[in-house]
């Protein structure tokens, strides 16, 4: 069977493959996106990690074969806004914050596809953090973040098993190869040994 393998673009130059491609990271490959039981792991895995912990949760094991940017992507989906910084490091359940973005109305109120976006510019140091102060009446307690068991993934995504079998045969064939010069430089060694003589 053979496996697609995502590309930047249809097209053009960027129409290649990155080592940091996935399946579902490009709008322009065929998606396999979220499922139901992924979006509720990175809930899970938000609330027990904080927002923006992604080394934790890529540690974790919980979601093989998603990236930082689709993490990153479906929390903002998840909490209804494109910035994440006033919750970053915050353990926080990211559908009540979407709940509550989902009711804000009003002439501030900026939304591009569902999100609420920041038209003011960039937000400043001082405003994130008065803002993160704020959220943490939103934080869940030590006991229930502790409380969270996040399952490891029983296997790799299609993808994922092919790049890790392809990265194995490699590795066999570099192995190889280093025996072959290996042999070379003794053939070399005795042939100059014997060109001494």
């Amino acid at each position: 069977m053979s496996i697609v393998k995502p590309r930047s673009m249809p097209t053009g130059a960027r129409n290649v493959v990155r080592a940091n491609d996935s399946a579902s990271l490009w709008n322009c490959t065929l998606s396999p996106g979220w499922t139901n039981d992924e979006v509720a792991v990175l809930r899970q895995a938000l609330i027990k990690f904080g927002i923006g912990n992604w080394a934790k949760i890529i540690e974790s094991e919980c979601l093989l074969g998603k990236t930082i940017a689709q993490m990153n992507l479906q929390t903002q989906r998840m909490l209804g806004q494109q910035s994440t910084a006033e919750f970053s490091g915050l353990h926080i359940d990211p559908f009540i914050i979407g709940e509550l973005n989902s009711k804000k109305v009003g002439p501030n109120i900026k939304r591009k596809n569902g999100f609420i976006v920041n038209t003011e510019g960039k937000q400043s140091r001082e405003d994130i953090i008065q803002r993160r102060k704020e959220n943490r009446v939103y934080e869940s307690t030590v006991e229930e973040r502790n409380a969270i068991i996040l399952k490891k993934c029983a296997s790799l995504p299609p993808i994922l098993s092919d790049k890790k079998r392809k990265l194995q045969d490699l590795k066999e064939e570099l192995s190889n190869i280093l025996l072959q010069i290996g042999e070379c430089k003794k053939k070399i060694e005795i042939c100059a040994n014997i060109s001494k003589q």
